[in-house]
């Protein structure tokens, strides 16, 4: 925060453009109390482990509704996505209530709860903290396009789907060959925007001073990234309920989690080269937010709509427009066709190319109004029963003369 501020002061003009072109906002701790736990204790012996959980015992990065096993079920019932959405899925009515509680599956070895390990699996439902609350209402309240969430202890960027499907949940469809850089791993399930996801993943690890020089393993274990630095977070840390997960499936925000560094609690010495290390990643992290489309949605009349569905050919994860018509639909290089929708509207299909240098494509929609929405109600006072078709010159019934009134 304080180098933006100094650099837009000073004229910086990558740095004047950034500020001047994108909202960002800024959490400097989403975990404020687990932070003065392990400051209080130190960083010696592993203190800092005290603040991976709030004062109340709290694991938040895995404290969200699990979207992704609703929707994978969905699935399996064929349900999406006409009577099941495969994006902006609600959070589910129990998770709401003041005693609602997150249930979490199969942990990664043990799930915390209430600052201890959970040794058996499945874990036990975990309450849902204010933090959790307090985020999700964030995240309803603003339009966010791209984010991340930064942590410590590695030294990669891990993107969605955090959960593992069940091998007997993966469709057939959803096969794909091993390439050279995953696995074939039958429980891994990529999101619709994976190649995306990867992008702006490398883009992060790229640009850091030293997190793609893996050829002495990964921090802990083996290098789980292939010298790329990037990873899937299901392949590396399978876990149900997580913030990146529950952001691509309820919103229309990209989510990743950044873990900076080796060291979850550098001492303040090592601060300053910890800084040089993630600058520049940082800026291109947050300059991919211009890449793909953008535009207004409206009607003749020039009125914005709001709540319109953008749909991407090729990829099956839709997305809404704010309150003033207004979308962003973060895409790889390419060209694209793009269609907008919304209740009461006639579609609109357009396409759309995507550029390799920064700076998203205009493509604007206007919508027609539709009748569609008159012709329901006559179905609906006809029972949703065929309308009978009046053939000129054939005397109407009763019955017939009945329902045309009812429907004038």
């Amino acid at each position: 925060m304080q180098f933006l501020c100094k650099e837009y002061q000073d004229g910086n003009p990558r740095v004047r453009s950034l500020v001047t072109e994108t909202r960002i906002h800024l959490v400097p701790s989403l975990n404020p109390d687990g932070y003065e736990l392990a400051r209080e204790a130190g960083s010696e012996l592993g203190n800092w482990a005290l603040g991976h959980w709030t004062e109340e015992g709290y694991d938040l990065f895995e404290n969200f509704p699990d979207l992704a096993s609703a929707l994978w079920a969905a699935e399996e019932r064929k349900l999406v996505p006409h009577k099941f959405p495969n994006h902006h899925i609600p959070i589910p009515e129990h998770y709401l209530t003041e005693d609602a509680t997150v249930s979490h599956g199969t942990g990664h070895g043990g799930g915390a709860v209430m600052g201890r390990w959970c040794l058996t699996l499945p874990c036990p439902p975990r309450q849902v903290a204010v933090e959790t609350r307090a985020i999700m209402a964030w995240m309803d309240k603003n339009p966010f396009v791209l984010g991340a969430n930064l942590q410590g202890g590695e030294k990669l960027v891990s993107y969605p789907f955090d959960t593992a499907r069940p091998v007997s949940e993966t469709p057939a469809a959803a096969a794909r060959p091993p390439d050279d850089y995953e696995d074939d791993d039958p429980e891994l399930q990529e999101t619709p925007d994976h190649a995306i996801f990867r992008w702006l993943a490398i883009s992060y690890a790229s640009a850091h001073l030293t997190m793609t020089e893996t050829f002495r393993g990964g921090c802990h274990t083996q290098d789980m990234t292939n010298a790329m630095g990037i990873v899937q977070g299901a392949k590396w840390h399978p876990r149900t309920g997580s913030l990146n997960d529950f952001s691509y499936l309820h919103t229309n925000c990209l989510e990743l989690s950044i873990y900076l560094g080796c060291d979850k609690f550098p001492h303040e010495s090592e601060l300053q080269q910890e800084w040089e290390n993630n600058k520049e990643s940082l800026l291109t992290f947050m300059e991919q937010v211009h890449r793909g489309i953008k535009g207004l949605v409206t009607d003749q009349q020039g009125e914005p709509i709001a709540n319109a569905t953008i749909v991407v050919g090729g990829i099956n994860h839709n997305i809404k427009t704010a309150s003033g018509g207004d979308y962003w639909r973060i895409l790889n290089p390419g060209e694209y066709r793009v269609l907008a929708r919304a209740e009461g509207y006639n579609p609109s299909v357009k396409t759309c190319s995507v550029f390799y240098d920064i700076g998203a494509t205009q493509c604007n929609f206007i919508l027609s109004r539709s009748n569609w929405k008159r012709i329901r109600e006559i179905m609906a006072m006809n029972g949703n029963r065929p309308i009978r078709r009046i053939v000129p010159g054939r005397p109407m019934t009763p019955r017939e003369r009945m329902r045309l009134r009812m429907r004038l």
